[in-house]
């Protein structure tokens, strides 16, 4: 394996919905999603392989008209975690990857974007220290 920067898992799945809180219900009710009142969402637990730390993966439908997705034209976008954000960006970069020109950074941790080849948006999660399991 190289030594470019990797994706140790899914930080996220997000998809547009026309009633994003009762779909989340009916994950919630028939396939027992834990999804907290007020917040069309739910975290799912997991361990990474590689170092046994806690992580999860955040499931979130988004209202139909989100712009949130932007540029991307799906109906859809993944989340991918990252241990340095910066150095995959800058990786993506030098390969000719469309890197957008968007980034965040909130108590969640850092957040960068890159657009696939067939113009899907593809958000790439460096969490918080305090999360970065």
């Amino acid at each position: 394996m190289s030594d470019m920067p990797r994706v140790h898992g899914i930080g996220g799945i997000f998809f547009k919905a026309n009633d994003p809180q009762a779909l989340a219900d009916w994950y919630g009710r028939h396939l027992g999603l834990d999804v907290p009142t007020g917040w069309a969402g739910a975290l799912l637990p997991w361990k990474r392989a590689d170092t046994g730390a806690d992580a999860l993966t955040v499931w979130s439908p988004f209202a139909a008209d989100t712009r949130y997705f932007e540029p991307g034209d799906k109906p859809y976008m993944l989340n991918f975690r990252v241990d340095d954000l910066d150095a995959m960006l800058a990786a993506l970069r030098a390969a000719g990857c469309t890197v957008l020109d968007r980034y965040d950074e909130t108590e969640q941790g850092k957040f960068g974007y890159v657009q696939d080849p067939e113009g899907a948006v593809v958000e790439l999660w460096q969490p918080a220290a305090d999360d970065a399991g």
